[in-house]
């Protein structure tokens, strides 16, 4: 089974001059008309893309990260993102340090707020 290139403009493949369009199924001579808006990730994305075309989480980056910052020793922003042997490990290290390692879960959440951090399946979080 041969794979199939991704969408775009390649060379004519029946060796004439000029470049053809793959639009996933067929080769076009010209570009398919600007649709109503729809992103490349129209189909995995129902939350809609980010800036880049990342699809979008269904998880708050507020919310994922108020939660990890309140109940930091309970690693709870991490076990709503889906991150659940993390979120362990939060929670042992917390207990084991006698509560000093309540900071991690706590930087945890501020970097979840400023969006550093993905959900479990590496989308972007919502705003």
């Amino acid at each position: 089974m041969t794979e199939q290139p991704a969408a775009g403009w390649y060379p004519d493949p029946s060796g004439g001059p000029g470049q053809m369009y793959w639009d996933g199924q067929q080769w076009r001579a010209d570009a398919p008309a600007a649709g109503a808006g729809v992103a490349p990730y129209a189909g995995d994305a129902p939350y809609g893309v980010d800036a880049y075309g990342r699809p979008l989480s269904d998880k708050s980056k507020v919310v994922a990260g108020l939660l990890q910052i309140f109940l930091s020793t309970f690693a709870v922003g991490r076990f709503y993102l889906g991150y659940t042997n993390l979120a362990i490990i939060q929670i042992v290290v917390t207990v084991c340090t006698c509560g000093i390692g309540a900071f991690w879960p706590l930087i945890d959440g501020i970097m979840i707020i400023m969006g550093k951090v993905p959900d479990a399946q590496g989308r972007t979080l919502r705003d």
